[in-house]
């Protein structure tokens, strides 16, 4: 129905909500396990483009309730621009409740409190956040552009401001050498945080992208599927949240899916991946049917 600029990306929560383009691309567009726009420029929409789409998606969906910002982080934008977006969707659904968007902490810390507790007042409340690491050696051989200190100020931020957060963390993204530190200050930036929902995600690595990933290790050893359970049985032993947190393992990247809340459900999804680890690729998703 509308002209998207393609490659779309969205988050699988938002597969059955409305997607509106404000930006193309990624503003930072430099991290090096990442080829989702590697194709496309970073340009701000034209509001008169952005109102059109609006108003053609109102005319189809007008009861709709949830709506997603694309494309890589509308958080880049100014926030009076970011605010007449907002106040048009507002008009054009009567009934939306829920506006979300990719953020990152570059982009978080861009703005002021005043200005992000202004944009959950206008419904803007709920980020998508790629955590990764809470390793400060493994975000710069990433190119992340962050601190773990940046990422921890951000999210403090973002929660001071009563924004959800759905975080996500990438297993197997310090391979064997950095494993053990990855998944130890992980843990430690979430448990110093309060965050709404946790993913984990399998690294995979699209061929345009892997020498710029491989180049700033000194080597780099994939870990296979019973090691990156492993990580996943370390992460969750470590993890004791300040709050409730919805976890989910259910990305087409992992080999087992899991869901709970932490801290309530910790002990039965450690134990459930040590049952799947009992029985090896036997008890995995076949990576045929995998995907990142």
């Amino acid at each position: 129905m509308l002209d998207y600029s393609y490659p779309l990306f969205r988050p699988p929560a938002e597969a059955n909500n409305l997607i509106l383009q404000v930006t193309l691309g990624c503003s930072h567009n430099s991290c090096s396990f990442c080829s989702m726009y590697k194709s496309k420029k970073y340009k701000v929409r034209e509001l008169e483009n952005i109102y059109s789409d609006i108003d053609r998606l109102s005319f189809n969906y007008p009861n709709a309730i949830k709506l997603f910002l694309a494309d890589g982080d509308a958080l880049s934008l100014n926030t009076s621009y970011l605010l007449k977006i907002l106040n048009y969707i507002r008009k054009a659904f009567p009934k939306i409740r829920r506006v979300s968007t990719y953020a990152s902490a570059q982009n978080i810390l861009s703005k002021t409190p005043t200005e992000l507790k202004i944009l959950q007042e206008n419904y803007l409340n709920l980020f998508y956040y790629g955590i990764e690491t809470g390793d400060d050696i493994l975000l710069k051989k990433i190119n992340k552009g962050v601190t773990v200190q940046k990422i921890i100020d951000s999210l403090s931020m973002v929660y001071d401001a009563n924004i959800k957060v759905s975080s996500t963390v990438i297993l197997g993204l310090g391979g064997i050498a950095f494993s053990k530190q990855h998944i130890k200050n992980t843990a430690n930036i979430i448990n110093n945080t309060k965050i709404n929902y946790l993913s984990t995600l399998q690294l995979g690595l699209e061929d345009d992208v892997k020498e710029n990933f491989y180049k700033n290790f000194d080597t780099f050893t994939p870990l296979n599927d019973i090691e990156i359970l492993n990580e996943q049985k370390d992460l969750l032993r470590q993890l004791n949240p300040q709050n409730k947190v919805i976890f989910r393992s259910n990305h087409a990247s992992n080999a087992l899916q899991l869901s709970g809340t932490l801290p309530k459900d910790k002990k039965k999804l450690i134990t459930q991946i040590e049952e799947a680890l009992k029985y090896g690729d036997d008890a995995l998703i076949p990576k045929v049917l995998r995907g990142f």
